[in-house]
């Protein structure tokens, strides 16, 4: 009897998954090859913001189609915006889960699958999402990208957008965009002005298409409100105590305490604070200069990652491991956070802005990118202690979806600490998620890079009602060696960003301001030639010691 072989569909339509995010941005580029690209940080963001509202089509296992959705109250989506805007400037940011309207603000099937209804399949999974939760439906801005060469013409020409619509409803003048959405159920609600300047073929405009959930009474009240569920992450930081010791091998062993303890508390993720392997310095037979230090430090650079990496797989945590000062292929001493996981995967943060002792006498050069890290417990960012003073990075990594900044410092004295400590609240006001600090403590006489130190290791919060009173979950006492551990509530920073006092993400005038990123950010960019240093204008001897001084 002759048996017929089961074989492999070939096409699956799924969510998205962050390790799509190389091909999807591999595939707008095909897509639009007359658009701006999306950096790898804009796909994340999109993603982690609201992961249900993104879906891909994978032909013979290729991505070969994508759209991003999110949800949003009646007076955004339904009001006039530009893309830039109602999107958060292409992370996805303004998702919000008690919107009762999804907005798509991409979509794209690659040239040479179309005509395989890839468009109409992923059109259904935004309606399905849609009936679903009970939205009250879909918007978009559609393209309209014949109306350039329609204004052009002297014969069947278009007087401008809404003649251009008019005329293309009325199959006058053919768009194969618009007569697409057109043919899936939306209906045009109006033109937008000025929606995505870079679409020159649209000339800027768009057509508002709205698609009505039949389902839903439209003229029943809706609430959908944000269930205050838990989501609870624990948190450990480590207050380390400077103290000589004989090699990497005892360093070591005083790291891995303080690692099995925060394990054997369950925590999730312990931080150890910035240039925590100065202590290795003490190691050294002489007193070495700042230049010499940093040579010295870098060389423990692979065993530094390969011990952390092993501690935390065995120990079943996440490790943030403070920072490292690691010398780079091109030979520049960057000061580098490695973040190494309990699935095993290691990820380095540099920090982007040295500070004036750390250029002068280490000549270290910051770094070029700032991404959110993906984690078991969701997207985290790290900032590096003078980072944490700089609002737009910690804006950008909650754009892309982080909701726990960790920050490693060093400083000597209560000054630098103080500028640290208040400038990580704000970020955790500001952009509404947790900042968790972690410094060193004591001082090493033989090694000048530690002269002294000051520090008081916490975790922040914002100021509202499902926070601590003060914005303070959890602190150390000061200049002491301790691990401080703290419950935090990821759900809690859901419902405050949705339903809190003040919404500070949600409030943000896209009108009037955005933070305009260098598109390499997040991408593997070659580095600036110029010496940073010498171009800020930094020629002078700092104050205070040979150490990093810190925020």
């Amino acid at each position: 009897m002759a048996t017929t072989a089961k074989t492999k569909a070939r096409l699956e339509v799924r969510q998205a998954k962050l390790n799509d995010v190389r091909a999807i941005a591999d595939l707008v580029r095909r897509a639009y090859v007359d658009l701006p690209p999306y950096t790898l940080g804009e796909i994340r963001g999109q993603l982690n913001n609201y992961r249900e509202g993104c879906f891909v089509a994978k032909l013979d296992g290729e991505i070969v189609g994508y759209c991003a959705s999110m949800r949003l109250k009646a007076n955004v989506a339904l009001s006039d915006h530009t893309w830039d805007e109602v999107t958060g400037n292409g992370f996805g940011s303004r998702h919000d889960p008690t919107g009762d309207w999804l907005y798509g603000y991409e979509m794209c099937v690659d040239p040479k699958v179309r005509g395989t209804r890839l468009g109409r399949r992923l059109y259904e999974e935004r309606r399905s999402l849609a009936e679903r939760l009970d939205l009250a439906g879909i918007v978009f801005g559609g393209r309209m990208p014949g109306l350039a060469n329609a204004m052009r013409r002297k014969r069947n020409n278009a007087e401008g957008p809404q003649d251009y619509l008019d005329k293309v409803i009325d199959n006058k003048i053919h768009d194969p965009v618009l007569r697409f959405q057109l043919a899936n159920g939306f209906e045009p609600q109006g033109i937008l002005e000025n929606y995505l300047p870079e679409d020159k073929k649209s000339k800027a405009f768009a057509v508002k298409m709205v698609w009505r959930n039949p389902y839903v009474d439209a003229d029943a009240p809706r609430k959908h409100r944000l269930p205050r569920d838990v989501e609870s992450v624990r948190i450990a930081t480590c207050q380390l105590q400077a103290r000589a010791v004989s090699g990497f091998d005892e360093f070591m062993r005083h790291v891995e305490y303080f690692v099995d303890v925060a394990a054997d508390y369950e925590s999730d993720f312990i931080l150890f604070p910035e240039l925590f392997t100065l202590m290795l310095l003490s190691a050294e037979e002489k007193e070495l200069s700042p230049m010499e230090a940093i040579e010295a430090l870098s060389d423990y650079t692979p065993k530094i990652r390969q011990k952390l990496s092993e501690l935390a797989l065995s120990y079943n945590i996440n490790i943030i491991g403070g920072s490292h000062p690691t010398r780079m292929d091109d030979g520049d001493i960057h000061n580098v956070a490695y973040v190494c996981l309990r699935d095993g995967s290691i990820h380095a943060q540099e920090k982007i802005h040295p500070t004036p002792n750390e250029a002068y006498w280490w000549n270290i050069k910051g770094g070029d990118s700032i991404d959110a890290i993906p984690t078991d417990c969701g997207p985290i960012g790290v900032l590096i202690c003078y980072d944490s003073e700089f609002p737009e990075l910690a804006r950008r990594l909650v754009d892309e979806g982080a909701r726990i900044i960790f920050v490693p410092f060093c400083t000597d004295s209560r000054q630098g600490y103080m500028r640290v400590r208040y400038c990580a609240q704000a970020r955790a006001i500001e952009n509404q998620c947790f900042t968790v600090l972690s410094g060193n403590v004591g001082n090493l006489p033989n090694v000048a890079n530690m002269d002294i130190q000051y520090a008081q290791s916490c975790i922040l919060t914002p100021c509202d009602f499902p926070f601590a009173r003060d914005g303070i979950a959890a602190e150390a006492s000061e200049n002491v060696e301790t691990l401080t551990i703290s419950d935090v509530n990821l759900a809690d920073l859901s419902w405050a960003r949705a339903e809190g006092t003040v919404r500070n993400l949600a409030d943000r005038r896209f009108d009037l301001y955005q933070i305009e990123w260098d598109k390499r950010v997040g991408q593997v960019s070659p580095r600036i030639g110029e010496d940073e240093f010498e171009a800020a204008g930094q020629d002078s001897k700092p104050v205070g010691p040979k150490s990093p001084g810190g925020g």
